[in-house]
């Protein structure tokens, strides 16, 4: 009976795993019908799946990080606001006589750098994540405004004499005789195959699944775990400093004070993907996943005309779903495992 009991549990854990995937095909089926019924909108085309995939880099990036964060038990709740401190203090650096190349660098610097501030107030100083990264949150979108005056910065568009490589290289070019080819797919895909490989074939993958586990239990097994827990952020912030630069490069210009709110979009994609609050499991597959049922659903509901605040509105349902959904994700494999 105790077998039957756990098989069925199984069962029903696999059977969750293909919901996101169903959720991505149903969405896009059903923008693609509804579209150019409710708004003579084409969806189903070549110009919106460039769309979608547009949107999908900086939340990707974002998102590959932060689940490293969130198998281990933590959150990150800066996501949004750092990436656009980077991409401000990367633009602020740019305009003011900065080699391009050294403002990319400054970039990803920036992550990195609130990586490992979040890293060590967890880790050293035992904040709360929750607590730790608000106040980061709310530092970064500071730091951004006064470096920057309050001035918005923009980065080079793709006919600049100086620096018009730079869409070209992150976001589109002409390639194979295409023009507009979403060159920006190919770092998304990229670092998707550096974030799955380090996650489930390193020992940083394996050490980071064992903390979000049972965190005392790999202490215990000789884990230095403040550590790795600083190397997790860090980690996590260069994958932002990278969301930063993409974003830079599809949207060209860079507001202050902005970005509070994007983080939830990453953390979303993560937990949809499949990837459990409470720490130690997830995939690199199942947020790629998110990610795109993310993106799918930001350019349909535009595509149907809705105007920003309802926008907000179906994405902040889409918020309370995946976290509804992770605790019966969560109940039914602990059932599995009394069982």
């Amino acid at each position: 009976m105790a077998n039957k009991v756990k098989k069925l549990g199984e069962n029903k854990l696999d059977l969750q795993k293909l919901l996101a995937p169903i959720a991505l095909v149903i969405l896009y089926v059903g923008f693609s019908y509804l579209c150019p019924v409710l708004n003579n909108v084409k969806f189903f085309s070549t110009d919106y799946l460039i769309t979608i995939l547009e949107s999908s880099y900086y939340i990707g990036l974002m998102g590959f990080g932060v689940t490293f964060i969130i198998i281990t038990g933590g959150i990150d709740l800066s996501l949004g606001t750092v990436m656009m401190c980077a991409a401000l203090l990367g633009g602020y650096a740019f305009k003011s006589g900065w080699n391009l190349i050294l403002a990319v660098i400054l970039t990803i610097l920036v992550g990195v750098v609130f990586g490992v501030l979040n890293g060590l107030m967890v880790a050293k100083l035992k904040l709360p994540p929750f607590i730790a990264t608000l106040g980061t949150q709310m530092v970064s979108m500071g730091i951004g405004s006064i470096i920057t005056k309050v001035q918005s910065q923009t980065w080079p568009v793709a006919t600049a004499e100086v620096g018009g490589w730079f869409k070209k290289v992150f976001i589109r070019a002409e390639i194979f005789g295409i023009k507009g080819f979403p060159v920006g797919a190919f770092w998304l895909f990229g670092f998707f195959i550096i974030a799955a490989l380090i996650l489930h074939k390193t020992k940083f993958g394996r050490y980071t699944y064992a903390i979000g586990s049972n965190e005392e239990a790999a202490r215990l097994s000789g884990i230095n775990v403040d550590n790795w827990k600083i190397a997790v952020y860090a980690l996590s912030g260069f994958f932002i400093g990278m969301s930063g630069l993409l974003y830079a490069a599809a949207y060209t210009t860079i507001t202050p004070g902005t970005g509070n709110g994007r983080e939830m979009d990453g953390i979303t994609a993560v937990v949809i993907g499949g990837t459990s609050m409470s720490g130690g499991s997830g995939t690199m597959v199942g947020t790629l996943i998110g990610v795109f049922i993310m993106s799918v659903l930001k350019a349909g509901l535009s595509a149907l005309g809705l105007q920003a605040p309802w926008q907000t509105f179906c994405t902040g349902l889409v918020v309370i779903g995946a976290v509804l959904l992770d605790i019966q994700r969560t109940k039914a494999a602990n059932r599995v495992k009394k069982s």
